[in-house]
């Protein structure tokens, strides 16, 4: 099964796909809750490249590593990755004007968890990424 969430984001598309795709940035907002932290972002955006990024509990009870490897890249537009169990992602940058970006993630459901509460977490963190780049 296949989940699409969106957000529409209000700024130039350039500052949405810098946001998305640099350490600094990501640690700064890739958490579904304010009890979660992400300490640690690692990234090589290229195809064949790999990310990794730290998702732990602030009270340090549970973390994991979100962490694949991108299969295409098209700079402020697309990018296609592979989870580390296989499942595939797409997040596409939709440019609407000077300073609108509307951006979504098409991912592979995962089957430990429910879909919604997969689309419910992912969603979180999507929002948390409109508000970072929005109040940068």
């Amino acid at each position: 099964m296949k989940i699409t969430i969106e957000t529409k984001i209000q700024a130039p598309v350039d500052k949405v796909w810098s946001a998305w795709t640099t350490p600094d940035d990501i640690v700064k907002w890739n958490f579904a809750s304010d009890e979660w932290c992400c300490p640690r972002a690692q990234i090589d955006l290229q195809p064949g490249g790999k990310f990794s990024y730290r998702m732990e509990a602030k009270d340090g009870s549970t973390w994991f590593d979100f962490a694949g490897e991108f299969i295409a890249i098209e700079e402020n537009k697309r990018m296609e990755f592979h989870l580390g169990d296989n499942r595939s992602v797409v997040v596409n940058f939709e440019k609407s004007g000077d300073d609108t970006v509307t951006l979504s993630e098409t991912f592979e459901a995962e089957e430990e968890n429910s879909a919604e509460q997969q689309r419910r977490g992912w969603q979180s963190i999507l929002d948390n990424f409109k508000k970072h780049v929005e109040s940068d």
